[in-house]
């Protein structure tokens, strides 16, 4: 098979599994239990796992920032923690009840950013990503925060759990197969990688379009 075939096959793949990760029909299901809070520990746990995924706009950016971690080698892998970390802080700030304000409209601004920061020919500072990064989480998480107010404290440190466990599993898997299918991703940014960040960058346009227009 040719080279140019080969990364026709990989690009049509990639645009195969983004197609598959997103259904439309599960775009807005934020809640894994129908609104239910979590009444035990597993369910609290099962809730924290569902979160993250079924939340089409949480996936894409977790996927997001597993991409742009593959960039940088190892110390790429600080962008998805950064994240991670500060979701936590975000469900926090949710949980003592301080508003956020235009929050749906921070993390739909989130998907699209980080959307384009994969489509660009170039790489921007792997430090500005992660303050990125950074910030978004404290967004998300305070959107993950929603499906666990008035739970007790043992579904609530399950669900924390839940959803952190299984972004850093998706970011951290995200990389590893990203480094594989493209070893030299530090010197050159693959194409399908690009695709992926347009594939991305289109869902964040029309989560955002959605939060503006209501």
């Amino acid at each position: 098979m040719s080279h140019r075939n080969l990364q026709r096959n990989r690009i049509l793949g990639l645009s195969l599994a983004i197609a598959l990760l997103f259904p439309s029909q599960a775009a807005f299901a934020h809640h894994p239990f129908g609104g239910t809070v979590p009444s035990n520990a597993l369910t609290g746990f099962l809730s924290g796992l569902g979160h993250p995924i079924i939340g089409i706009d949480h996936f894409a950016f977790v996927i997001a920032t597993g991409l742009l971690a593959a960039l940088w080698g190892r110390r790429g892998l600080i962008i998805p923690l950064a994240f991670v970390i500060t979701t936590l802080a975000g469900t926090g700030l949710h949980l003592q009840n301080l508003d956020l304000p235009l929050a749906e409209l921070v993390i739909a601004a989130s998907v699209l950013g980080f959307g384009v920061l994969l489509a660009l020919p170039q790489r921007v500072q792997w430090v500005g990503v992660a303050i990125a990064a950074t910030i978004a989480g404290i967004f998300h998480g305070y959107a993950y925060g929603e499906a666990i107010i008035g739970a007790e404290m043992n579904p609530l440190i399950a669900y924390l759990a839940g959803f952190g466990v299984v972004q850093l599993g998706i970011a951290v898997g995200v990389f590893t197969l990203a480094q594989r299918f493209w070893p030299n991703l530090e010197q050159v940014k693959a194409l399908p990688l690009r695709f992926s960040g347009f594939a991305i960058a289109g869902l964040g346009f029309a989560f955002l379009s959605g939060a503006i227009l209501g």
